[in-house]
């Protein structure tokens, strides 16, 4: 799997959990998607992307 795929499926995947997790456990789960939504958009800036360093450490064979 590419990065890109990798840094896509993992923000899709932690925003999905997190609405699901606000909609049938509690509803404070939704600022998770407000903390990866705002990860998004710093990294857009800043190219600082913390999934990216993951992967490039663990799974970059």
């Amino acid at each position: 799997m590419k990065k890109k795929q990798f840094v896509r499926r993992f923000a899709g995947s932690v925003i999905t959990a997190a609405f699901l997790a606000g909609w049938f456990i509690h509803e404070y789960f939704y600022l998770v998607t407000l903390f990866a939504g705002l990860n998004l958009l710093q990294s857009s800036f800043t190219g600082f992307c913390p999934p990216e360093k993951f992967y490039d450490r663990f799974l970059s064979g």
